[in-house]
C-alpha cells in the first residue's frame, strides 16, 4: 500500500490481470464472511431484542452507500491501495494520506485481536476448557508464529476457506429450513423488538456493531491491478458479494433467534454453536465448532499478514521509522513490524472484549469510509478517458452523512471504544513525527 500511495500517479501496472468477475465475486464474499457473523449475532442480540437480524440488512443497505463509493473510484483508478490512494489523490496532504492507511492498518490489528478474543470462547471449549484470555494468548501466538514463517496466499486458498465459512453458514440456514417446516422453534421471536435504549437508538447501537460482520467489501480494492476488466466486473461483484453475505447474514440472525432465545444468545461467545446444539437434526457440534474456529482464525490471520506487511512497506518508503523495514535473515519475513503489530494485538486481547474490539474496528473504518465517500465527489472534477462506474451523487454524500452518525456516541458505543481508537492513531502521528525528526536530522548532517 505505501508504495501505491507514492506512486500512483505513474499509471503503471506490473501485476498480471488473471481475475474474472467469478473468482472476484467470490474473493468479495470470502472477505466479507468470517468472525464477525460467527460471534457477534449475540451481541447484536442485545441491542434490539429478538429482531436481531434488523441491524444486518439495515447495516447492508448502509454499506451499500459507501460501496458506490469504492465502485467508482477502482473503476476510474484501477489499482491497489484503495482508501490510501484515493485520499491521496483527492487531498494531496501527505499526513492525511498516513492516516487513513494508518487507521486500515490499525483496522486489521483490532479485527484480529477481536477474532482472537472470539477463538478463545465458547467454539474452543468444544475441545478443550481454557479462560478465554488464555485461549486468545494461544491463538494470537499461533498467528505470529505463521506470519514469522512465512505464508504465500493464493486465490485457491481464499476459496478453500470460503466455502469452509460458507458451509457452516449454510448449516445454520438448513437447521432453520428445517426448523420451519417441522414446527420448531419460536418464528415470531424474530419479530420481537425490544431496544434497550429506544426503537432508533436500539437500531442504531445494533447496526453500528453488525457492520463489523459486513466490513471486508472494502479491502477487494487490492484485486483492483490483477482484475481483467475491473471497469466492469468489479462493481458487479462488489454489490452482487454484498447482497450474497446479506441474504445469508439475515437468514442466519432468523434462524439464530427462532431457535434460541435472546438471553441465552447474547450471553454466548459462540452464538451459532447454540443454535446447532438446539437443532432438530443431527449436526456434530465439534465439527462445526472446527468450522468456526477456522473462519474466525481466517479472519485474523489474514488481518495480522495485512498489518504486518504495511508496515513494512511504509519503512521501506521511508513514511515510518525504518527499523520496521528490518526482514529475518533465514525467514525473508518482516519480523520488527510483525513484533510490533502483534504486541499492540496482544494490548488489544488483554483489555478488550469481542463486542468493544469489533466496535473500534468498525469506528477506525467508518472514519475512513467517511473520508472515501468525500473523496469520490471531490475527484468528479478529475476526468479520466476510460468509461467506468459513476455513482448517483445522493449515494456518496449519504454515505458520508451515515458514516460520521454511526461514529457517534449516540450509538451507544463505549467510551473506552474512543479511546482505544484514539490511542492507536496516536501511535501513527508519534511515528510520523519521530520519522520525520530522524530524516530532517539526516537532511542536516549531510
Amino acid at each position: 500500500m505505501a508504495e501505491a500511495i507514492i506512486d500512483s500517479g505513474s499509471g503503471q501496472h506490473s501485476l498480471k490481470r488473471v481475475i474474472g468477475r467469478r473468482v472476484l465475486l467470490l474473493f468479495v464474499v470470502g472477505d466479507i464472511l468470517g468472525a464477525g457473523i460467527y460471534a457477534l449475532v449475540g451481541k447484536v442480540a442485545g441491542y434490539v431484542g429478538g429482531a436481531l437480524w434488523l441491524p444486518f440488512l439495515v447495516a447492508f443497505v448502509l454499506a451499500a452507500l459507501t460501496a458506490t463509493a469504492y465502485a467508482e473510484l477502482v473503476g476510474k483508478y484501477p489499482q491497489a491501495a484503495g482508501a490510501a490512494l484515493y485520499v491521496n489523490k483527492a487531498f494531496n496532504i501527505p499526513f492525511v494520506t498516513f492516516i487513513v492507511a494508518f487507521a486500515v492498518l490499525m483496522s486489521g490489528i483490532t479485527s484480529a485481536s477481536a477474532a482472537a478474543r472470539a477463538f478463545g470462547g465458547r467454539y474452543l471449549a468444544e475441545f478443550v476448557t481454557l479462560p478465554v484470555i488464555v485461549g486468545a494468548f494461544i491463538f494470537l501466538g499461533l498467528v505470529t508464529l505463521v506470519n514469522f514463517i512465512g505464508i504465500s496466499e493464493s486465490v485457491k486458498v481464499n476459496v478453500v476457506l470460503t466455502v469452509i465459512e460458507a458451509f457452516g453458514l449454510l448449516v445454520i440456514i438448513a437447521i432453520g429450513v428445517y426448523a420451519l417446516l417441522s414446527g420448531q422453534g419460536e418464528p415470531a421471536r424474530a419479530l420481537e423488538f425490544h431496544p434497550a435504549n429506544g426503537a432508533f437508538l436500539g437500531v442504531l447501537g445494533g447496526t453500528a456493531l453488525a457492520f463489523y460482520a459486513l466490513l471486508g467489501f472494502e479491502d477487494s480494492v487490492n484485486l483492483a491491478e490483477e482484475s481483467k476488466d475491473p471497469q466492469r466486473d468489479f462493481p458487479r461483484a462488489l454489490f452482487g458479494g454484498l447482497i450474497v453475505a446479506a441474504v445469508i447474514y439475515v437468514a442466519v440472525a432468523f434462524t439464530a433467534t427462532m431457535l434460541v432465545d435472546t438471553k441465552t444468545l447474547t450471553s454466548s461467545t459462540g452464538p451459532l454453536l447454540e443454535v446447532v446444539k438446539v437443532a432438530g437434526f443431527a449436526f456434530p457440534p465439534k465439527l462445526f465448532a472446527l468450522i468456526a474456529l477456522l473462519a474466525v482464525g481466517n479472519t485474523a490471520l489474514i488481518n495480522m499478514l495485512m498489518a504486518s506487511r504495511l508496515v513494512y512497506g511504509m519503512a521501506r518508503e521511508g513514511i515510518v521509522p525504518k527499523v520496521f523495514a528490518a526482514v529475518h535473515p533465514t525467514r525473508s519475513t518482516p519480523w520488527v513490524s510483525i513484533v510490533f503489530t502483534v504486541g499492540i494485538a496482544a494490548v488489544l486481547v488483554a483489555t478488550g472484549d469481542v463486542g468493544n474490539l469489533a466496535d473500534t474496528t468498525v469506528l477506525l473504518l467508518l472514519c475512513v469510509f467517511t473520508m472515501v465517500n468525500v473523496a469520490v465527489l471531490i475527484l468528479r472534477r478529475d476526468r479520466v478517458e476510460h468509461d467506468h462506474f459513476r455513482a448517483p451523487s445522493w449515494m456518496p454524500v449519504l454515505g458520508a452523512l451515515v458514516c460520521l452518525v454511526l461514529a457517534l456516541p449516540i450509538t451507544g458505543r463505549g467510551g473506552d471504544v474512543y479511546l482505544r481508537a484514539g490511542v492507536l492513531i496516536a501511535i501513527g502521528v508519534i511515528l510520523w513525527f519521530v520519522n520525520r525528526l530522524f530524516l530532517s536530522e539526516g537532511e542536516h548532517s549531510s
